[in-house]
């Protein structure tokens, strides 16, 4: 064998410097824009993200142009059916239906969201930790996630509820304490399998720590599973917010979600009063199934990406 055969067939080493090098060419920006893709070519995952940013614009641009009064109650124009000045009639306070699905709106997506974001910080963290680490720390951090798991989310409010008042921050808050334990679990599953890959057996022999580890390395190649999860987790979080609502945990006047209403509505059905169900129940249905539709499209692009 020649020098030259000798030189070609030499393992190339990996560049010297910084532990970033030998992250894996399939950076994370590339896994959303290819999700992004899928989503424009699938027709379910677009119809699902127009009818969510459909439903953003009716409750966040809608007031600007149909603003009404939700803070003063007004008896004498009190379960008005819909029409005239009440494209939706009015309910039993006299508050215009349609622009209070507005506001409700408002305050339903945002706990969605402020609760996704939560279960999606912390489940994501702790699973990433619980797979890298492994061994007996991996299943006495997974034995308290079944301990999590195993106290009843109803139980829980109700302790709440009867101690705090129930406010959008607080609902946030509780809704994603308990929503990060299957992202958790979720996660660490990613991660057994990223922890043997070439890229982070490379980390590791070049002194990476574990913090860097989790939140350079593993972590951003996650972010694939973690935004198809997300969109689960937000239609959870309303689905929560709508269930304690209507069973009179949810929040109180005058901020209002379509939970509440909802609960409201179902008092006066035997009355006929139509308006107050049906236009809330809808607008929950709607959100609910884009976040589904939308979260069908991203669960496809990734299963084909990994296949």
């Amino acid at each position: 064998m020649t020098i030259q055969d000798s030189e070609r067939l030499a393992p190339i080493e990996p560049p010297s410097g910084s532990v970033d090098s030998v992250t894996p060419a399939a950076a994370s920006p590339s896994s959303i824009r290819l999700m992004l893709r899928a989503v424009r070519t699938s027709r379910s995952g677009l119809a699902g993200a127009l009818i969510l940013l459909a439903l953003f614009a009716f409750c966040f641009i809608g007031p600007l142009i149909y603003p009404t009064n939700q803070t003063d109650v007004d008896p004498l124009n009190a379960a008005l059916p819909p029409g005239g000045g009440h494209p939706l009639g009015t309910d039993t306070n006299g508050f215009d239906v349609l622009g209070r699905l507005m506001v409700g709106g408002q305050v339903s997506l945002q706990i969605g969201a402020l609760a996704a974001l939560v279960a999606i910080v912390i489940g994501t963290v702790y699973g990433a930790v619980a797979g890298l680490l492994g061994g007996a720390v991996d299943g006495f951090m997974m034995r308290m996630v079944d301990i999590l798991m195993a106290v009843p989310f109803l139980f829980f409010v109700l302790i709440l509820s009867a101690r705090f008042q129930a406010t959008p921050l607080t609902l946030s808050l509780v809704i994603g304490g308990f929503s990060w334990l299957f992202v958790s679990r979720l996660i660490r599953g990613e991660v057994l399998s990223l922890r043997v890959r070439e890229f982070v057996v490379a980390a590791r022999l070049m002194g990476a720590s574990n913090g860097r580890l989790v939140f350079t390395h593993l972590i951003p190649n996650t972010l694939g599973v973690v935004i198809v999860n997300i969109t689960c987790q937000v239609a959870d979080a309303i689905l929560l917010v709508a269930a304690l609502g209507f069973l009179g945990f949810g929040l109180t006047y005058p901020v209002t979600d379509w939970g509440s209403q909802l609960s409201s509505g179902v008092t006066y059905i035997a009355a006929g009063y139509w308006w107050l169900i049906y236009p809330v129940g809808a607008c929950i249905v709607l959100t609910v199934l884009a976040l589904n539709l939308l979260g069908d499209a991203l669960r496809e692009s990734a299963d084909r990406r990994s296949a």
